[in-house]
């Protein structure tokens, strides 16, 4: 019998805050742009291995309604961050896919995400060509640490 994912309702929380008002398209990104791990070859093909930490480090994109109450939760942690970045409590955070294998169970793809700050602000535009874009709110953070669970 061939292997099904069917995948739905993932859930985002941010400081134990569950994010609801997502936007469209890719809602939540988490990424890893850094590797853990470097391998070089030298001479007589001996070889070298680095585990890199900074591989562990996370980044999430979230879009979501501007205007909405998650905007709003996210902005003032953004504006709390900016007002006292010294003695801003970092984020902590979870994203939550839900995979099924249609015979009716399911398994959480979980990453739990720790230490975490916003890396930029909020960009804003205003188009009269209805353009939707003009209306999400995109959030870019990182995180120290997301490790992956399947339970």
């Amino acid at each position: 019998m061939p292997t099904v994912a069917m995948s739905g309702n993932d859930t985002v929380t941010i400081n134990n805050t569950v994010i609801t008002d997502l936007a469209d398209t890719n809602v939540v990104e988490l990424t890893f742009p850094t590797e853990i791990a470097q391998l070089k070859v030298g001479k007589n093909g001996n070889s070298i291995y680095g585990l890199n930490e900074s591989g562990k480090a996370a980044e999430v994109k979230l879009r979501v309604i501007r205007g909405s109450k998650n905007d709003k939760f996210l902005n003032s942690l953004l504006t709390l961050q900016n007002a006292n970045f010294a003695g801003f409590p970092l984020m902590i955070g979870e994203f939550i896919k839900k995979i099924g294998d249609g015979s009716g169970n399911i398994t959480s793809d979980i990453y739990v995400m720790s230490g975490g700050i916003f890396t930029k602000f909020v960009e804003g535009k205003s188009n009269v060509e209805g353009d939707t874009e003009q209306s999400v709110s995109i959030y870019m953070m990182k995180f120290s640490n997301a490790p992956r669970a399947l339970t």
